[in-house]
């Protein structure tokens, strides 16, 4: 009798699994089918075709998938070539701590003529892929002006600190800063506009609100605070300018990893006490819309040495604490590799070596842990039409996995006493 083996069971969502399919006729062809609903009812559900072995197996580990979502050998491929049902959906998870997501692993015989009936079924397994590991605490955190939601890591710590931000969907994005408390950081998932009492939109962006939030989270006593440089930044699209003006300006970052996006101001002001960089220019006669309605912000956004001329760039030279930039090189959204030259290239200019550029090619731009499904184009509440992401598949899925071992690795290594203290 078939039956789908897999370990282990329950785990985090970073964590690769070991998938069999067992007690199959020798050469029997079949089809593997992995299957999640989301805490909005949403369907996401993948399909791959495999061919068992002369033991009647089919191990993930070594065996190539014939058709379906991808083609070869992936272990790791049901859960990250999963698409959604409809159509712009794109997985986030919500409530972090208190369930996972359910994924439903099935097997079909393909001989049957409905392949994915309930009569072709011949095994299922569920497994738990949880965003936080057990012990993990979420404290909602409203002090001063500073709005958001701060994990902590099972023990005592104290524990390196860091701030985790996502871009222009506003509201509070949490499901990354839980899982880098599963992994021993005390993180800080910040909201800065439309949450809560926070402004709705945003217009001005007040680098002393996240000075603010820094200061908040280096007096926890659960986070190192022995020495000022102990925050960590991890910018996401599409604000990645407001990590690079926290490195530049606030002496509490040590390191900052920034995920696609440009390093100007985007349609804003950025302020950090008497000074102030006005926005760049968006060149909208050069937006794109393509054949399924998607918009593509790629050409709007100008040169950043041509706008440097116009408004002029952060002076990033200032920054002490590290850098590691991850782009796509398929990012539909900006050209957030030529944005992350141009602040390499002005480090150098300054004698300085403390940036280091990681560059996918075939990535797009929601890079998001290992694992999760690629989302080409989705909706956001301040666009009136779908964006278009980008992304091919295999490429994206590939850098997610290779990009969240060095950001993990980037932050153990900057943010520990020992490190903060050379700089």
């Amino acid at each position: 009798m078939a039956q789908i083996i897999v370990h282990p069971k329950t785990a985090l969502v970073d964590v690769p699994l070991q998938i069999r399919v067992t007690g199959l006729l020798p050469s029997q062809l079949i089809m593997l089918q992995a299957s999640l609903t989301d805490e909005r009812g949403e369907l996401f559900q993948s399909q791959v075709f495999y061919k068992a072995d002369e033991n009647g197996e089919v191990d993930l580990e070594h065996a190539g998938a014939l058709g379906g979502d991808y083609v070869g050998i992936h272990p790791m491929g049901l859960f990250w070539s999963m698409k959604p049902k409809k159509m712009l959906s794109r997985l986030l998870k919500r409530d972090v701590i208190n369930s996972p997501f359910l994924v439903h692993l099935s097997v079909y015989d393909i001989t049957k003529p409905f392949s994915s009936s309930p009569d072709s079924l011949m095994a299922s397994e569920t497994v738990e892929r949880w965003y936080s590991t057990p012990g993990v605490q979420r404290i909602q955190l409203k002090e001063g002006r500073v709005r958001g939601a701060l994990f902590l890591p099972p023990g005592d710590g104290p524990f390196p600190g860091v701030i985790d931000l996502f871009g222009g969907i506003g509201g509070l994005v949490e499901f990354r800063a839980s899982l880098l408390a599963s992994h021993g950081f005390a993180t800080l998932a910040l909201a800065y506009f439309a949450y809560d009492d926070l402004p709705k939109n945003l217009d001005v962006i007040d680098i002393e609100y996240f000075e603010e939030a820094a200061d908040i989270l280096l007096r926890h006593p659960k986070v190192f605070g022995t020495h000022p440089l102990v925050s960590a930044f991890l910018s996401s699209p599409l604000l990645l300018s407001i990590g690079m003006a926290m490195a530049t300006f606030l002496k509490q970052v040590a390191a900052t990893v920034c995920i696609n996006g440009v390093f100007l101001a985007e349609q804003v002001v950025i302020k950090y006490r008497n000074e102030k960089f006005f926005s760049f220019s968006q060149h909208l006669e050069r937006l794109r819309i393509n054949e399924l309605g998607l918009l593509a912000f790629y050409s709007a956004v100008g040169n950043p040495q041509e706008e440097a001329n116009k408004h002029g760039l952060l002076p990033v030279e200032r920054a002490e604490g590290h850098i590691l930039f991850i782009v796509g090189e398929k990012d539909y959204s900006v050209n957030s590799k030529i944005h992350a030259e141009q602040v390499m290239e002005q480090l150098r200019r300054h004698g300085k070596n403390n940036a280091t550029l990681l560059s996918y090619p075939g990535a797009g731009h929601l890079i998001e842990p290992p694992y999760s499904p690629l989302c080409v184009a989705s909706m956001n509440p301040f666009i009136p039409r779908p964006v278009l992401w980008g992304g091919e598949t295999i490429p994206h899925a590939e850098a997610q996995e290779h990009s969240w071992k060095e950001i993990l690795k980037f932050l153990r290594h900057h943010l520990t006493p020992t490190s903060i203290s050379k700089l």
